[in-house]
């Protein structure tokens, strides 16, 4: 299963694009992420986040509830990726980055057409898109999970 989070709500930056840092709303949707996934049961062996500041942010807090670390991988700092070949020999993968690369990965694999939303979550699985989840909807299962703070 590969799990795609597009980073959440970050601030407008200086011109220094990979220095971007996460809002105060992006830090809570990253948090609601993790508690949701960790809600629903996931099993996630690993996870790999863009370099930019936003992106290991994002996967920082994500990963908290799921207690695993994260880690970079250059290769989703921009422009096309293989989430396969990330995930190989690594088990389930959670994968943070940004639009529009982590849709059109979404499309390669699965033919579904989507846009994720700051702070958004795909899940894969082989070729079938399982679940699209918008912000609010993370926060609501962790919410409901009892897992929110």
């Amino acid at each position: 299963m590969i799990y795609l989070l597009r980073h959440g709500d970050a601030e407008d930056g200086d011109g220094d694009d990979a220095a971007r840092r996460p809002t105060a709303k992006g830090e809570r949707q990253a948090e609601a992420a993790g508690r949701a996934l960790a809600g629903l049961g996931a099993e996630i062996d690993a996870c790999l986040a863009s370099p930019k500041v936003r992106a290991v942010e994002t996967a920082r807090l994500a990963c908290r509830a799921l207690g695993i670390e994260p880690k970079t991988a250059p290769e989703l700092r921009g422009g096309g990726f293989d989430a396969l070949a990330l995930a190989t020999g690594r088990g389930n993968v959670l994968l943070v980055g940004h639009e529009p690369d982590l849709s059109v990965e979404i499309a390669r694999l699965t033919g579904a057409k989507v846009k994720l939303r700051k702070g958004g979550l795909a899940i894969v699985d082989g070729a079938k898109l399982v679940a699209l989840l918008r912000p609010r909807d993370l926060a609501a299962i962790a919410a409901g999970s009892g897992a929110a703070r």
